[in-house]
């Protein structure tokens, strides 16, 4: 069985279909079912996604990916720390 890729945005979507669908009575099981997802899937999502409307998870993404940058970006330059500080110490 192939895994699907959903998007943050597509999960809200989904998490909001649930949540109609409970409202008319069906249980999360059967409601994760219609959507296409395991219920283990969905609670999953609903802890991670659970309050967030489509704006909030295209700024956590954006958060993310800058997050990612600037550690890099740290490692970098501990890195060139570490060297410059054995070179000046003589241990190369």
């Amino acid at each position: 069985m192939s895994r699907k890729k959903y998007s943050p945005e597509q999960i809200i979507i989904h998490l909001r279909e649930v949540e109609v669908l409970c409202s008319q009575g069906n249980t999360i099981a059967e409601a994760a079912r219609q959507i296409g997802v395991t219920e283990q899937t969905y609670y999953r999502w609903r802890k991670q996604y659970g309050g967030m409307t489509v704006t909030d998870a295209k700024k956590l993404k954006e958060l993310e990916k800058e997050n990612a940058r600037l550690k890099k970006l740290v490692a970098d330059l501990s890195l060139d720390n570490a060297i410059l500080k054995d070179v000046a110490e003589g241990k190369f």
